[in-house]
């Protein structure tokens, strides 16, 4: 994993947000690009290591998310789509909060770097809130890595193994 807290490149998001006070992780996965993007894309496969996904993504279609072994449902609204490359999406639907922005970078033909940089963060916000937001930001990011590795790599089902 690769830690790049508190980034302030902004340049790979697609938003609008006047923060550019961004949290960027990365994982290697043995895996294509293609099939790290389907795993994304496809709620089948969505399902096997993070949300319950109710619809196959299309780009400017607001979509809702669930978690059910954490009571989580959230909207999300995808601002762009580029297959087997990037995925940009913003929490809480099209007028919601950050963005994150999925992106693929092959490596070779079955190994893929995923980053992703989740930008939006409010820096005027208390600093120890803020702090507190960003190590609670990496740490699911971290664990969602985690659970698309072992899915993609092994089979694993790991996305109800979190206990907080």
């Amino acid at each position: 994993m690769s830690s790049n807290s508190n980034s302030n490149n902004n340049s790979n998001n697609n938003n609008n947000n006047n923060s550019n006070l961004s949290n960027v992780t990365k994982i290697r996965i043995n895996k294509s690009a293609e099939d790290v993007y389907e795993a994304f894309a496809d709620p089948d496969k969505l399902t096997q290591f993070w949300f319950s996904g109710s619809a196959r993504l299309e780009q400017g279609r607001t979509f809702t998310w669930r978690y059910e072994e954490y009571n989580a449902e959230v909207p999300i609204y995808i601002a762009e789509l580029s297959a087997n490359e990037r995925i940009v999406f913003r929490w809480g639907g099209e007028d919601g909060g950050n963005f994150v922005t999925i992106i693929m970078h092959p490596e070779q033909p079955t190994t893929t770097v995923v980053e992703v940089i989740e930008a939006g963060f409010d820096p005027s916000a208390d600093s120890e809130e803020l702090r507190q937001a960003m190590i609670d930001n990496k740490e699911g990011w971290t664990y969602m890595l985690t659970c698309l590795k072992g899915y993609l790599e092994y089979g694993a089902k790991l996305r109800a193994a979190l206990v907080k």
